[in-house]
């Protein structure tokens, strides 16, 4: 085993096949339905708590686990990083030190995951990790979306982090789209790609790429904001 395994995509990015996300799976090979969040169902968010089916999970799938990194098909370095059960294998629950998932986070250079050129996690993203892990890496679940928040910096900017940005940033911009940023996330909102392509509408393709639908909830968050003018709020 080499010592960081984690590692999200060749950090050559000339000399690579394939960009950190491939944009050309077929809408047909997905499931056009939501996949609920076990257990959410009436139970409400603790601010104590780190949830993996909501924080956790998406930023995995965004940053690690695209076409050409830790994904089914591709497994980079043998890792998959896909699902509650691929991922406990480089964790040790209560010790996020001793774990793998954690610590290739904390590293530099081409030892860090995601490796430069993409963007490494943020602090904040850091932490969660931390958090959950020491919390004893449960697989759990909340009802945490809430339609009556749709400001830019406390709804939609997180939905982006944790759900899109790991395809769409300036290192890897996926269907040449940009979603780091307020400015370039106004973008796509105001040519109507964002929402067309979360709500999967017909002649969009359906985003998140190759992964479940996002909840009723959250696309009923962007769309507020995207008819409030899209604010920087």
């Amino acid at each position: 085993m080499k010592k960081y395994i984690l590692i999200c995509c060749s950090s050559i990015v000339a000399f690579t096949a394939f960009y950190a996300c491939k944009h050309e799976i077929p809408v047909g090979a997905i499931d056009p339905t939501p996949t609920p969040i076990p257990g959410s169902t009436g139970r409400p968010c603790s601010p104590d708590s780190v949830y993996f089916a909501n924080q956790i999970l998406p930023m995995i799938n965004s940053g690690c686990a695209m076409s050409g990194c830790h994904d089914n098909i591709t497994h980079k370095e043998g890792v998959t990083l896909t699902s509650y059960a691929t991922i406990m294998r480089h964790v040790v629950p209560g010790n996020a030190n001793a774990s793998k998932l954690y610590t290739v986070l904390l590293q530099t250079g081409n030892n860090r995951m995601p490796p430069p050129p993409n963007a490494g996690f943020t602090p904040v993203q850091i932490s969660l990790v931390q958090k959950w892990i020491n919390q004893g890496a449960k697989n759990n679940a909340c009802d945490m979306c809430d339609t009556a928040d749709f400001k830019y910096s406390t709804a939609i900017k997180p939905l982006m982090q944790n759900k899109c940005q790991g395809c769409h940033n300036p290192a890897s911009l996926g269907g040449n789209i940009d979603l780091s940023t307020y400015a370039a996330t106004k973008a796509v909102a105001v040519n109507g790609k964002l929402y067309g392509s979360i709500n999967w509408a017909t002649g969009f393709s359906p985003m998140p790429k190759g992964m479940p639908k996002m909840a009723a909830c959250e696309i009923t968050q962007v769309k507020k904001w995207i008819d409030a003018g899209s604010p920087n709020n």
